[in-house]
C-alpha cells in the first residue's frame, strides 16, 4: 500500500508515504493522505503522529506527468484541492504532527512540512519549491515559516533548495541526523509528547493555531488563485509539457547507455 499506518501502544502512529520513485504523489494520493492523517488525530488514544516516506526522498509534489495526460482541467484541480487538504490535515491535525524529512522536500512537500509541527531530517536533505521553473504557484505560505521573508523570496524567485543544516540555523528544523537515524530521532521527539498529557497537548495545538499570525489554509488558497490564472492563459501548460518531455528524453538517454535494460 502506498499510503501505511502503524500505532506504538505509547500512541504514536506513524504514517509512512511510498510512491516510488520520488513519491510524487497523483491528486487521490492528497486526499487519502489528508484522510488519514485527520482519521490518526481523531482518535482519541493517539498522542503524536509522525510523517514519513521510503524512497529517495520525502515528497517531490504532484505528479506532474497525471496532469499532462489528463483532458481538461480535472486532475490539476483535483491535484490542488487535494495539496490542500492534506497540507491542512497536518495543520488541524489534533496532536502534533512531526515529519522526517529524508533527501528531498520540494514542491507539494512544502506544505505538508511547512504546516507540520517538529521537523527532522537528514544531513544535506533539500528543501525547495520549483513552481516558477512549472508555470506555477503556491507554498510561498509555508516556506514563509521556514525562513525568513527575503530568503524565502528569494528561493522562490530563483527555484533554488536550501538544506536541512541552513534551516537548523534559521531554527525551523529541529535536528539534523545521519539517514540511518532519522526514524529514531523522530520517534523520539514523538515519544517524548506521547509521553504528555494528551488533553493538555491537544489544548496547546488548538491554541498555538489560533495565536498563529497568518491564516495559512486562506493565504495558500489565494495563491492557487493565481496558478489557476496562469492555467487559463497556457502558460503552465508550456512549463509543464516541457517538464514531462525532459523527464521521457532522460529516460531514453538512460535506455540507450544500457541498452534498454533500465
Amino acid at each position: 500500500m502506498p499510503i501505511t499506518t502503524s500505532r506504538t501502544d505509547t500512541g504514536v502512529v506513524t504514517v509512512t508515504v511510498d510512491f516510488p520513485p520520488v513519491n510524487a504523489l497523483p491528486s487521490a494520493a492528497w486526499f487519502e493522505l489528508a484522510e488519514v492523517i485527520t482519521s490518526a488525530g481523531d482518535d482519541p488514544t493517539t498522542h503524536a503522529v509522525v510523517l514519513r516516506a521510503e524512497g529517495r526522498g520525502f515528497n517531490a509534489g504532484v505528479d506532474i506527468k497525471e496532469m499532462q495526460a489528463t483532458e481538461g482541467f480535472d486532475a490539476l484541480i483535483a491535484a490542488n484541492h487535494g495539496c490542500a487538504a492534506a497540507f491542512s490535515a497536518v495543520y488541524d491535525c489534533a496532536v502534533p504532527v512531526i515529519v522526517a524529512v529524508n533527501g528531498f522536500c520540494v514542491g507539494g512537500g512544502i506544505g505538508l512540512v511547512g504546516n507540520a509541527d517538529v521537523i527532522v531530517a537528514t544531513e544535506g536533505a533539500v528543501f525547495g519549491l520549483p513552481e516558477v521553473d512549472r508555470g506555477a504557484l503556491g507554498a510561498a505560505t509555508h516556506l514563509a515559516r521556514l525562513v525568513p521573508q527575503h530568503m524565502m523570496r528569494t528561493l522562490y524567485y530563483t527555484a533554488q533548495n536550501v538544506t536541512a543544516e541552513q534551516l537548523l540555523h534559521f531554527g525551523s528544523v529541529y535536528r539534523v541526523v545521519p539517514a540511518g537515524e532519522l526514524d529514531a530521532a523522530a520517534t523520539e521527539v514523538a515519544e517524548t509528547i506521547a509521553a504528555k498529557d494528551t488533553r493538555v497537548i491537544r489544548a496547546a495545538k488548538s491554541a498555538i493555531n489560533h495565536i498563529d499570525p497568518v491564516d495559512v489554509k486562506a493565504s495558500y488558497r489565494l495563491e492557487q488563485g493565481y496558478t489557476f490564472e496562469l492555467n487559463l492563459s497556457g502558460v503552465a501548460d508550456e512549463h509543464r509539457d516541457e517538464f514531462v518531455a525532459t523527464g521521457r528524453a532522460l529516460t531514453n538517454s538512460k535506455a540507450l547507455k544500457t541498452g534498454g535494460r533500465g
